[in-house]
């Protein structure tokens, strides 16, 4: 899964990203305005924010999200802890709140559970799309019994796919989530992955749910429709 850390202070960040290394892979936004550019891509799972940031505050760059549509469960971790603080932060769409300082066990938990309640299809590290499982330890797909072994990259889009099934995903929003913005190479990799991947899905006769939509992007859908 992918986290976004939103945080001014970074010896803090980089001991986040520390801490969360066995759940996600973070990136890291050092002011609000970078975070607000980074959240408004849409790739993110969680997203860890702070308060009291340079150019846009935590409470900014929340609204800002919100209004936008932009749904990613958001964790405010911050050392403002008063009533008055909280209730501002929740009502500017927050999903949880941890004041630093925090014990790291905590927020782990915190974390975890923002992902139940948003996934809510997550168990012993399964998610499932119909009759089909993907196993996020070990990278397998099981259908009825029958198991097929993916590579990473596989592994992360399907995953992708599944945790926004019915939800269009443009060939960016894959991109900058499983290959990162920083990546010396094309989107065109984003096509060559879904060929792959609907090739791996039509041994279970799940084909038919990968749509592609042409010079946009994809979608699995519960609906078994032809293809675009």
């Amino acid at each position: 899964m992918k986290l976004l850390i939103i945080e001014d202070d970074k010896l803090l960040s980089d001991d986040i990203c520390e801490i969360t290394s066995n759940m996600f892979n973070a990136v890291q936004a050092f002011d609000g305005e970078q975070g607000l550019f980074l959240a408004e891509q849409n790739i993110f799972d969680v997203i860890i924010l702070d308060i009291m940031m340079p150019f846009l505050n935590g409470y900014q760059v929340l609204h800002e999200l919100r209004q936008k549509n932009i749904k990613t469960p958001v964790l405010i971790l911050t050392a403002k802890d008063s009533i008055d603080d909280k209730i501002k932060g929740f009502k500017n769409g927050a999903d949880d709140y941890l004041v630093k300082p925090f014990h790291r066990q905590e927020l782990l938990l915190r974390l975890e559970a923002i992902v139940r309640r948003s996934a809510g299809n997550v168990q012993m590290n399964m998610i499932e799309f119909r009759e089909l499982s993907l196993n996020l330890s070990n990278k397998t797909v099981e259908y009825r019994g029958h198991n097929v072994s993916l590579n990473g990259k596989q592994s992360e889009l399907l995953e992708y796919l599944i945790y926004n099934k019915n939800t269009i995903l443009t060939k960016e929003q894959i991109f900058d989530r499983i290959w990162g913005f920083d990546s010396d190479t094309s989107t065109t990799v984003v096509e060559v992955y879904a060929s792959h991947l609907r090739k791996l899905l039509k041994q279970f006769g799940y084909d038919q749910y990968l749509k592609t939509f042409r010079g946009l992007g994809y979608m699995l859908t519960e609906n078994g429709d032809d293809n675009g």
